[in-house]
């Protein structure tokens, strides 16, 4: 069964990252060092994404460049001044059809939904 999952965003933009998910989706910041970042948002269940720096040496060869194309969907539920301060910090659509768009710092783009 799985009990946790945690998608890590390779970045070159780690600081503006880090802002970003914790302004507009309320993550915290549980650990932290110069190059990698651990967040997570409370509650049940638990939400946890990590942003890491794309130069750092632990990284195979291969994978040490920035995110290139990720597309991350976000369903939530919450009152309409929720959805005013996502359209106030950049998020783009039809907040009364419960739909917005916004792009973090790296280029990737989160749909944001509720359920009708």
């Amino acid at each position: 069964m799985l009990t946790s999952f945690c998608p890590v965003i390779c970045t070159s933009r780690l600081g503006e990252s880090r802002t970003f998910y914790s302004r507009l989706f309320g993550f915290d910041a549980t650990h932290t060092t110069p190059w990698y970042a651990a967040l997570s948002r409370p509650g049940r269940p638990q939400h946890e994404l990590a942003l890491l720096d794309h130069s750092h040496p632990a990284l195979p060869e291969a994978l040490g460049r920035p995110v290139r194309a990720v597309r991350i969907t976000l369903t939530v539920d919450g009152p309409q001044e929720d959805w005013e301060r996502l359209v106030a910090l950049g998020a783009v659509g039809r907040p009364d059809q419960r739909h917005l768009v916004v792009t973090d710092p790296n280029g990737v783009r989160i749909d944001v939904v509720a359920p009708a």
